[in-house]
């Protein structure tokens, strides 16, 4: 039965209540009343002048307004319970609709774009914190992570609060290692040139947003795991402002990428993420799913222990997923990520190499080559029959409620 026919059954249920309290089923328990008031009672209130007048049941015998009462309260209590457990019963159904590593990309907004700039605008703050008036600085950074030889992207400009752009001039910038640990460790510092002359990490000359690139394992902090902050001091109307960037450096990745292979099994389509792994541990990958017009709706995730040596991360495309949103083939798998997970330190995890763009384009499939099935698990066929019984029972009050 649909959920929209269970629905309407509900609602009719509840505009015939007054019907159903007809002779028929007001008669057939009145043991409910005699237990309430010691015996069977003999009148009843009328509606229209409050006297009373016997009342019959078909076996006979008198019937109380209390018991009619305490019965019709029941039974609308007992279809609210019914509502209740359907509505739990179909959100967990439909959540559980597709395996927890295939899933829609529009439940996970934040992941559709993995590899974008962080982009903040505040006001612009003194040293010591104190706001400017007047005065903000727009930022980005490309990455928060970076591993072995990768590098992390930032500009800075500075704006009215109208967002005019003001003239800003960066006095000194430089990266310095943040000691993550209370033990003595050497600090490390590098200069960091931020520049608005359209060369190197600079895209555009002389429009007032400067850039600047960190290089961790080129400019002294090879051997450095941990928090690398860079402190750019800038004068912008005169006035003189800080920002800092915060990068979390891992001097060598765990494991690098190699290549992809793509297979039809069980009716999903499975990409194997080839890899060669130098430590063994709980990795984490994910990517996402772009149809041939570019229209993402998939991501895809990968949660397991992995040896050491030559290995493949599986990302499963379930088909009942395909079946539900009719994708257009090629499919292209992009953005993938993956790291491995470090508990009880910091940093977390150590970062593999990012993969950006596209990184792999599928064969084309029909939508009648992939399984329609739902997910099945043994927690969530235990979940669901437990919902059932709820439903169930709640009908089966309803039943008993109405006489039949």
């Amino acid at each position: 039965m649909s959920r929209s026919r269970r629905w309407a059954l509900a609602g009719a249920a509840s505009a015939a209540l007054a019907g159903l309290l007809g002779w028929q089923w007001l008669a057939a328990d009145t043991a409910l009343t005699e237990s309430q008031g010691g015996g069977p009672a003999s009148t009843a209130q009328t509606a229209a002048g409050g006297a009373s007048r016997p009342v019959q049941g078909t076996a006979g015998g008198p019937f109380s307004a209390a018991g009619l009462a305490a019965r019709q309260q029941q039974l609308v209590l007992w279809q609210q319970r019914y509502v209740r457990a359907e509505q739990v019963y179909t959100s967990y159904r439909d959540a559980t609709r597709y395996p927890p590593e295939s899933r829609l990309i529009e439940e996970h907004p934040d992941q559709v774009r993995p590899f974008e700039p962080v982009v903040e605008e505040l006001p612009m703050r003194e040293a010591s914190g104190k706001p400017v008036k007047g005065l903000r600085l727009r930022t980005s950074q490309s990455q928060v992570f970076v591993a072995g030889a990768d590098s992390a992207k930032f500009t800075i400009e500075a704006v009215d609060e109208e967002g005019r752009a003001v003239p800003l001039v960066v006095n000194r910038s430089a990266a310095q290692s943040m000691p993550d640990t209370t033990a003595l460790i050497a600090i490390i510092q590098a200069e960091v040139p931020f520049v608005d002359d359209g060369a190197g990490p600079d895209e555009v000359a002389a429009d007032g947003k400067y850039s600047a690139r960190l290089v961790p394992a080129a400019q002294g902090f090879g051997s450095h795991a941990g928090t690398i902050r860079v402190l750019v001091q800038v004068t912008a109307n005169g006035e003189r402002g800080a920002v800092a960037f915060d990068v979390i450096y891992g001097p060598a990745a765990p494991a690098t990428w190699a290549g992809v292979r793509e297979a039809l099994e069980e009716g999903s389509l499975n990409f194997y993420l080839k890899a060669q792994v130098k430590t063994s541990g709980r990795y984490v990958a994910s990517g996402r799913v772009y149809d041939a017009t570019g229209q993402p709706f998939a991501l895809l995730q990968f949660n397991e222990m992995v040896p050491a040596g030559a290995a493949e991360f599986k990302l499963s495309l379930a088909g009942v997923l395909v079946h539900d949103k009719n994708p257009v083939f090629p499919l292209r798998l992009v953005d993938v990520e993956g790291f491995l997970l470090q508990p009880d330190t910091f940093p977390d995890r150590a970062m593999m190499p990012r993969q950006p763009g596209v990184v792999h384009q599928s064969k084309r499939y029909n939508t009648q080559d992939f399984s329609p099935a739902e997910w099945q698990s043994e927690e969530r066929d235990r979940y669901l029959a437990e919902y059932g019984r709820d439903m169930q029972e709640a009908l089966d009050q309803m039943s008993r409620l109405r006489g039949k």
